[in-house]
This record gives C-alpha cells, structure tokens and sequence, in this order.
C-alpha cells in the first residue's frame, strides 16, 4: 500500500476529538510535512539547476498534474508573472481536465493517458523545455502520457511525487519524492502531501527567478504597478537600492515608465 494510503494511527479517531485536539494534532502532521523535505534539497536544487539551464536556451517550464496537484502547479505558474514580470507563456500550469477542473473536479480525466499526451503537445515542446509531472501516488496516467511526449522531444523531465519507486519516476531525469506519509484523513492528500508539494513548487519557481535574474538582492525588480499596493512597493524598493526619499524615488519611476532597472541606472 502507498503511504500516502495508509491510515494514520494518530487519527483513528479524530471523529471523536475536541476540536483543539484536531487542530493540535494537523498542526503536528503539518510539521512533518515540512520535514519531509529535508531529504529532497539536493533533487530540488538538481531539479532547478537544469530548469535554470534550459531556461537560458529559451525554453520553458511546465507544470503538469490532476485534481490538487495540477492546481499546485496552476497556482505556481499564475504567481510568476506578477511578481517576477516574466511572460506568461514561461511558466505554465496544464491539468488533468483543463481550466474548468481548477473549480470543479472532473472524474476519471487523470485517468487518461492520451490527454496528458496531447496536452503537452500543444505546446510544441522542445529539449529545452521542463516538464514537471507532479502526481502524490506518482501513477496518474495523464502525468505519464505527457512524460511520454516530453520524453519524445527531448525535454527535461522531473517527477514530484510522495511515494518512492513510483511510475511517473522510472520515466523521471530528476525525482523529488518527500516522505510525507499518513495523511490526517486517510487518503486525503490536499493535506499533507499537497502541503509539502506547494512549498517545494515555491523553492523552484523563486529560485529559477532568482538565477534567471529577475531578482536584485532580494527584491524584485521587475514588477508592474498594477495596483496600489504593488504601485508603493515599486517606489519603496527604488527607494532601498537608491537611498532617495519616497517622492524622489516615485519621480524617477515616472520618468523612467515605471521599469524599475531604468530608475535605479538613472538615479546615478
């Protein structure tokens, strides 16, 4: 049985529990979660490195998966634009079902080999592209048909699952597969296993950003005043590189369409 499968001894009868007691005992299983990961950094900075490779050729990274996982990758790829200002073709979120599945589940498409295939298809995948297939079982069909067309094109394909051994990693260059075990309610891996995978989709979306260049220091550079909020950020961070004031610092902003790189090389 998959371990993610498998009954958690703690919770056996959490139906019974104070809810204090349920929160207490998800919070611990939250921890363990994070903990998991401690034994992917090298398959996750591996992972990001050759992403990063690829990138620089002009390719593009993908990410593919069904129901919780592929709105994971949805969710990550919807990110970068905003906070990083890269196109929205680089970093791209695909889901067993298409866009209207991120709202409302669509039985049986993980189940479908042929989808995942054509789905990546469609984009005309090359060898500098990456396709991460992100599957907690680590057997969705429809993440092993588009690893099909991945692998056919020559592109990097990296698998992050939570079950070691899995199908979608036999197909996979690189294997990120954190531990997590049990799940709170059995089978139920939005929790846990979900947990783990958001935070990993984090590290390698911001630090393929960071080495793309899309980042000074740790501030971001390349954002668009879309609304207030980003509108002051955008102000503040001129002003923390600079040294100005907030009014000269908007000034230069102005003067410069709002590209934060050109107001910091003006500011000289």
């Amino acid at each position: 049985m998959l371990n993610t499968e498998k009954r958690n001894e703690k919770t056996t009868h959490i139906d019974k529990m104070q809810t204090s007691q349920m929160v207490k005992i998800m919070q611990e299983e939250n921890l363990n979660a994070v903990n998991a990961i401690n034994t992917e950094l090298d398959a996750i900075s591996l992972c990001i490195d050759k992403i990063d490779e690829r990138m620089k050729k002009g390719g593009r990274l993908f990410y593919i998966g069904c129901g919780t996982s592929g709105r994971l990758g949805v969710l990550d790829a919807s990110e970068c634009p905003p906070t990083y200002g890269v196109p929205y073709d680089l970093v791209v979120g695909i889901m067993a079902g298409g866009d209207k599945a991120i709202r409302k589940a669509v039985e049986g498409a993980e189940d479908s080999f042929e989808s995942g295939y054509e789905d990546i298809k469609n984009y005309n995948i090359t060898e500098n592209d990456s396709v991460v297939g992100i599957s907690v079982a680590g057997g969705a069909k429809y993440v092993l048909g588009a690893f099909k067309c991945a692998k056919e094109s020559g592109a990097l394909i990296v698998a992050l699952t939570c079950n070691a051994g899995s199908k979608i990693e036999q197909e996979a260059d690189v294997v990120i597969h954190p531990d997590t075990g049990a799940e709170v309610v059995t089978g139920s891996t939005r929790m846990k296993a979900g947990t783990s995978h958001k935070m990993i989709l984090n590290m390698i979306s911001t630090a393929v950003m960071i080495k793309q260049g899309h980042v000074y220091e740790n501030l971001m550079i390349n954002l668009k005043p879309s609304n207030e909020k980003l509108y002051k950020r955008m102000i503040s961070i001129v002003s923390d590189i600079t040294g100005k004031d907030y009014e000269e610092s908007e000034k230069l902003l102005k003067e410069n369409n709002f590209v934060i790189r050109d107001a910091i090389d003006n500011s000289k």
